[in-house]
């Protein structure tokens, strides 16, 4: 397997991030780490958790979508957060493998250095996706063939691709489904099932469709005035879609968001489920496309505690969070709100087991 990208921690590099205190226990204590670097697959199978923690600090899947840079900067912040929760017996911590993080930072720099022009440099960073898709489709295939569930912090969109490939391949891999192909729901301002013109983080979910790893997918929370007609009209016309706006729940209030969760999980239930939150579907938030209007971060979090409860959890993904974005907004929440949802994650497959 190669994964030339990928950053492996050792426990000094954790503690170096958790602020240590007398008489008290941070979640950087107790999170587990590989034993043997060398061998990948045998430490993630003989580890005692059940969810492997993965960051995948990229902005490249954004930046080919013409989208605004800086995705790449919530992995950190998350990490200073998550790590200096507290450990007690709401979350106690050593339910979590951290493995690190996929560096893709020299494929940005190279393109950045030497692209001639604007479609060049688009052309470039789509074809570097695929390098991307790549790498976290063999991960994610390895810690669900081994029957953990991966929680993965992006990073772009573009992600769910890999995340549902690889799922597919590995819980068939592992005998845990008849064929590789899964559902997914995705708590989102946008459907990201653009048209396959070259990957980027606006079609994953066209991409994985197509090749057959996607079975059922269901959006909710976008926004009508983001749904290209196209898009639209490739959605409601495929039985194995359905999806939920944002206007439907909040502005017409044919359903309670709760209600909605409930319909979603109801749609993608007779399989297992990638769960994905892109945090641009969040009011305010710090994301490639933040905007003045979404939903509650109190919604997001009980989106993540009924789906992990009602759903054959495949995979977690929240992407597109960023500190730092490149047209110099900034917001420093963004890796704590991520951490909230992490730890609501773990809590409910615990309540549901």
């Amino acid at each position: 397997m190669q994964l030339p990208h990928l950053k492996i921690y050792n426990k000094q590099d954790i503690l170096s991030v958790t602020r240590i205190r007398r008489f008290e226990t941070k979640i950087g204590e107790r999170v587990q780490v590989l034993q043997h670097n060398g061998d990948l697959e045998s430490s993630i199978r003989q580890s005692s958790a059940p969810f492997v923690l993965v960051g995948i600090p990229e902005d490249i899947g954004v930046l080919a979508n013409q989208g605004v840079g800086g995705c790449d900067s919530a992995w950190i912040a998350f990490l200073q957060a998550f790590l200096n929760t507290q450990s007690n017996d709401f979350f106690e911590g050593s339910s979590i493998l951290l493995i690190g993080h996929f560096d893709f930072n020299d494929a940005k720099q190279l393109i950045e250095g030497n692209a001639q022009s604007y479609d060049e440099k688009i052309a470039a960073y789509r074809h570097a996706v695929n390098m991307i898709d790549d790498e976290v489709e063999q991960l994610i295939h390895m810690i669900t063939q081994n029957q953990k569930i991966p929680v993965v912090i992006g990073g772009g969109h573009n992600n769910a691709y890999p995340c549902i490939k690889g799922a597919a391949k590995g819980l068939y891999k592992s005998g845990q489904i008849p064929i590789a192909q899964i559902n997914a729901i995705n708590l989102d301002a946008h459907a990201d099932f653009r048209p396959m013109e070259g990957r980027h983080s606006g079609n994953g979910f066209s991409y994985a469709e197509a090749d057959g790893y996607l079975e059922k997918y269901c959006v909710l929370g976008y926004h009508e005035n983001y749904l290209p007609q196209n898009v639209w009209m490739d959605m409601v016309n495929n039985p194995f879609i359905d999806c939920i706006s944002y206007e439907d729940i909040f502005l017409h209030e044919k359903r309670t968001f709760l209600q909605a969760v409930a319909h979603a999980t109801g749609f993608t239930e007779d399989t297992y489920c990638g769960i994905e939150v892109d945090l641009d579907v969040i009011e305010n938030s710090i994301s490639s496309a933040s905007s003045p209007v979404g939903i509650s971060l109190a919604h997001a979090r009980q989106f993540i505690n009924f789906s992990a409860t009602d759903s054959k959890v495949a995979y977690l993904h929240i992407c597109e969070g960023a500190i730092q974005l490149s047209d110099g907004r900034s917001g420093h929440t963004t890796g704590k709100m991520i951490s909230y949802l992490v730890t609501d994650f773990v809590k409910a497959m615990f309540t549901s087991r």
